[in-house]
């Protein structure tokens, strides 16, 4: 389906391995065209064209899901029950908190991802960051639960995000690692279906630890332990302790934080595709509890059980969107078009729940927007996997510069939101109705920019 550009399969040339496993390889890498850089190295040879099993399919998906329960439960509902308790009538905090999270991933996630990219050990060169990333991520928790202060919450969100973040992005990359093509649109609508589904389970859990601090934000945080430890224990990854890879100046670090969109332009437009998407989708998503307490005049604990009542019944379109979406794409030999409608999906959910003020079709706007949300995370996540550029030894820092399309309109968006809150307001209730038609916007765009990409149908 996919197919790397003619200047990209002339800069590197990697002889064939003589033994399976751990092999010495020399590539050739132009990083820019005018300025060739020969780089010694050896590589964890992994078949990428053989299938994966299923016990490896699932073990994943199942990861991926409990990582979203301990990580997005709270910015789903846990974060704005604790900051009504501790700052009322402020949730404009949240976007503050929430934005510094995002912002700490921004600052970050390249380098580790060069980093995760360069470790050695026996276990591999993901797996140490998963079992870090999930220590500090069961510690953000705890702080959190135990907040004083809506600085210490904050403090909590952003350890939060660096723990859970990190499991996340070790994972992701190991599907980068090991997915053959034929594969990436399945296994993405399943772990899009699960980390869709995921924040319904954490939300339910919410609603029913709602007035316990403590439970609302551990027994998430719990069941993200349980399930990521399956895979760390009975999912193996080669040992990578015999990779050689000239020493990083600090220089050159930062020069990993960039890339260049004419060398790699499908790259680049899926990149911009996602910023834009993701832009949209944090305005929708980050005050949802705050909208639907002012839409229905409830509120916001009482809104912690109807919002966990509407996420099950976006099971059903998640599913859709996601599976439907992921495995359509697969057998279609597809990519573009499955983006460009959720981007359309997910904008007219949008506009119709700006324009709610009942339940019923609060719930309608929702369930559509779910449809896209899904599709979008299962078919853009295998068009990123087949537009990825220098797998063979960056695959790490290309996720993580994909992270920036994430985590950048995850910082901005809450910070911007306020603002657009705030316009036409009246009688102290906030604009959500030109909030939600901004998101709609947004999303569309996104899915537009993925038809700009050639090498990928």
């Amino acid at each position: 389906m996919s197919r790397r550009s003619s200047a990209h399969d002339a800069s590197q040339k990697i002889p064939t391995p003589t033994a399976p496993g751990i092999a010495d390889q020399t590539l050739a890498i132009q990083d820019p065209p005018e300025s060739p850089v020969t780089v010694s190295t050896a590589t964890v040879l992994e078949d990428v064209t053989e299938s994966v099993s299923a016990k490896w399919i699932w073990l994943m998906v199942i990861a991926q899901f409990g990582t979203f329960v301990a990580f997005i439960t709270p910015l789903a509902i846990s974060l704005s029950i604790r900051l009504q308790a501790l700052a009322p009538g402020h949730e404009e905090y949240l976007g503050y908190i929430t934005g510094a999270g995002a912002g700490w991933v921004v600052l970050t996630a390249p380098f580790f991802g060069v980093l995760s990219d360069r470790t050695r050990t026996r276990i591999g060169r993901r797996k140490p960051f998963t079992i870090v990333g999930m220590l500090v991520g069961i510690v953000a928790l705890f702080v959190m639960a135990t907040a004083p202060s809506v600085f210490v919450l904050g403090v909590g969100w952003v350890l939060a995000q660096a723990g859970w973040g990190q499991v996340l992005a070790s994972l992701t990359n190991r599907t980068a690692d090991r997915l053959p093509e034929q594969q990436r649109g399945k296994v993405a609508g399943l772990i899009g279906f699960a980390t869709q589904v995921a924040p319904v389970l954490g939300v339910v859990a919410a609603g029913s630890f709602a007035s316990n601090a403590l439970l609302l934000f551990l027994v998430p945080g719990a069941i993200g332990v349980v399930l990521t430890l399956l895979f760390i224990l009975f999912v193996g990854e080669p040992d990578s302790r015999r990779m050689k890879f000239p020493p990083l100046s600090i220089g050159s670090t930062l020069k990993k934080f960039v890339f260049n969109p004419r060398q790699y332009p499908d790259y680049g437009w899926n990149w911009l595709g996602r910023f834009f998407f993701y832009f949209g989708l944090s305005l929708n998503t980050t005050f949802t509890a705050f909208f639907f307490a002012q839409r229905l005049d409830l509120t916001l604990t009482a809104v912690a059980g109807l919002i966990a009542i509407v996420s099950v019944g976006g099971i059903l379109t998640t599913t859709l969107g996601a599976i439907g979406g992921g495995f359509l794409s697969d057998k279609l030999r597809r990519r573009r078009v499955f983006v460009f409608l959720s981007g359309i999906l997910f904008a007219l959910g949008a506009v119709v729940m700006a324009f709610s003020y009942d339940l019923p079709l609060l719930i309608a706007g929702s369930l559509i927007s779910s449809i896209g949300v899904g599709m979008f995370s299962a078919v853009d996540q295998a068009l990123l996997l087949d537009v990825l550029p220098e797998r063979e030894t960056d695959a790490g820092r290309f996720m993580g510069i994909t992270g920036f399309a994430t985590s950048v309109p995850q910082a901005v968006a809450p910070l911007l939101a306020p603002v657009f809150l705030l316009l036409g307001a009246t009688g102290g209730e906030k604009n959500y109705t030109i909030l939600y038609l901004l998101a709609g916007v947004c999303t569309l765009i996104g899915g537009f920019l993925a038809t700009r990409i050639k090498s990928v149908r």
